[in-house]
């Protein structure tokens, strides 16, 4: 069997086999399910692997894309237009391998840090979300992925030199970007932190 992809423990993840006809089969309960039922279930934190019953191949992270493309279409959208496009934008550059370890540290500080920002507003708002504050937050998240955006790209804003004083970069030149681009990350993470900790 295919390892798994969540975060829980490989032996306690639970198999969904997907056939032929898309219908996806939960192995512990011996019935079939829904792209909405494994929605429910990754909100419960409950683990589970989706391979394919003919191949057995794991294909976890197809089913994934396809219950965020369905739960965006019930109109709660939770990804911008420019992030999506921005994301789109690093399939097959060199920094791509780089995105996915950043987003997935970005949320898991996020998330440890959830229920103390649900908590915190609650106290302050007695239950309440009034949409003003909660406008300005979700600008302040934007702005926090365009500017990690930006920080993979750190030359995108740059005036092209004319074609005469254009040379190849040299090792040491690539380095210091190297070097500079880890800086500007560390400091973006530092920014995220701070963030988080003055909501608390």
């Amino acid at each position: 069997m295919s390892e798994p992809t969540g975060s829980g423990d490989k032996t306690a993840a639970i198999n969904i086999k997907k056939y032929a006809n898309r219908r996806l089969y939960n192995t512990a309960t011996s019935s079939y399910v829904t792209l909405e039922d494994l929605a429910a279930m990754v909100r419960k934190n409950v683990d589970f692997i989706v391979t394919d019953a003919r191949t057995n191949e794991d294909i976890t992270r197809s089913v994934l894309t396809q219950i965020i493309v369905e739960q965006e279409g019930k109109g709660q959208s939770l990804l911008p237009i420019k992030f999506l496009r921005q994301v789109i934008g690093f399939y097959g550059d060199s920094l791509g391998g780089v995105l996915p370890r950043y987003l997935e540290h970005s949320m898991d500080s996020f998330s440890q840090h959830e229920e103390q920002m649900r908590s915190t507003m609650k106290d302050a708002f007695k239950g309440l979300f009034p949409m003003q504050r909660m406008e300005e937050m979700g600008k302040q998240n934007l702005a926090l992925f365009e500017n990690a955006m930006k920080l993979f790209n750190p030359f995108a804003n740059q005036t092209k030199p004319d074609a005469a004083s254009t040379a190849p970069a040299s090792a040491a030149s690539r380095s210091d970007n190297l070097e500079s681009l880890k800086t500007q990350l560390d400091a973006m993470q530092a920014r995220l932190d701070k963030l988080a900790k003055g909501r608390s």
